[in-house]
């Protein structure tokens, strides 16, 4: 087997070919995105509060429409900081190999990693590459630790929503979840259907600017979906949440897509959208913000005294609007 087709179990031993890999594969293909060193660890001047997250990726496919699982890594993680009100400073970046993948694939996943880290502006800093037997990590697998820094006098937390709150989706759900099915399952639309995958970053940024204390909750409805999100949010402040499906802004491709495969959109993992709780009366200058900055937004609902999800359908009707007991469809990132 020629070496330079196809990733060996010898490309994990640390020896010559791991050297190889990781210089003339993954640093070359970092290229300004990783800082270049080789030292165990990374050593980074943090001042201020940190925050930190961990994650792994083993989305199947690999690659889909509007994404693929180096892209999808590297959001992942920057938005779960970007959901503290932290501004990203590093991501850690390791690869589980499987032998047998094509040399190819590695070299567009990566380039991918540095596309993402570029446009979020971060730095890999560290990173770690594994090769495992055939039949042991369907292809590749990802894992990423972000570490970023708080604002002072930034407080944003699930906690934080009080009754009265208002309650923000930063664009149309669901997208990620049908593309990745889509790509998987051969199904074909007539609208192509493209993963919503992106970093939330600079949006968090341009909202703390503008609503400072008056932001008090974001979350990336992944996962579980917009549901899962905001069943998180009333149960972690203590407060009931009303929505309106009406003013869920969902995509006609997707809403056909998920009625034909029985799904419930609200449920379906998203990778580029974020739920705000602001205070009070700020939901018109959040989504003008939000707004200037690319997104889509809407205004959705609000927070009030008792507990759980309310959803106020088109039909007029209430029904409550529970967390999903598991994933609608596996391995979506």
């Amino acid at each position: 087997m020629d070496d330079g087709d196809r990733i060996l179990l010898a490309h994990g031993g640390g020896g010559e070919l791991t050297a190889k890999l990781v210089n003339n594969v993954i640093l070359a293909g970092l290229g300004d995105a990783a800082t270049g060193s080789l030292d165990d660890a990374a050593v980074i001047d943090v001042p201020g509060r940190i925050a930190f997250t961990t994650d792994s990726f083993v989305v199947k496919p690999l690659f889909f429409p509007g994404g693929d699982i180096g892209r999808l890594a590297v959001c992942g993680t920057i938005n779960d900081l970007a959901m503290r009100g932290a501004r990203p400073l590093a991501l850690s970046l390791a690869f589980i190999i499987e032998e047998g993948l094509r040399m190819s694939v590695l070299k567009r996943v990566v380039s991918s990693v540095a596309c993402a880290a570029g446009q979020a502006g971060v730095k890999i800093a560290t990173g770690d590459t594994k090769v495992v037997e055939r039949g042991s990590a369907d292809g590749l697998f990802i894992n990423t630790s972000g570490i970023g820094v708080a604002p002072p006098g930034v407080s944003v937390s699930l906690s934080l929503a009080r009754p009265g709150d208002e309650i923000i989706v930063s664009g149309p759900v669901g997208n990620h979840a049908i593309a990745v099915l889509a790509q998987r399952e051969g199904l074909s639309f007539k609208t192509t259907v493209e993963s919503d995958v992106a970093p939330l970053n600079r949006l968090v940024t341009a909202l703390l600017d503008e609503l400072g204390t008056g932001l008090h909750v974001l979350n990336d409805p992944t996962r579980g979906g917009l549901a899962m999100s905001l069943n998180t949010i009333a149960a972690a402040s203590g407060v009931a949440i009303e929505i309106d499906e009406h003013s869920v802004p969902v995509d006609s491709a997707v809403a056909f897509a998920a009625e034909m495969l029985g799904l419930d959109v609200l449920t379906l993992p998203n990778e580029g959208k974020l739920v705000a709780v602001v205070a009070a009366g700020a939901s018109d200058r959040s989504k003008n913000v939000l707004s200037d900055a690319g997104a889509h937004p809407r205004t959705i609902g609000r927070a009030k005294k008792g507990s759980g999800v309310t959803l106020i359908t088109a039909g007029g009707g209430r029904r409550v609007l529970e967390a999903p007991y598991g994933e609608d469809a596996p391995r979506i990132c």
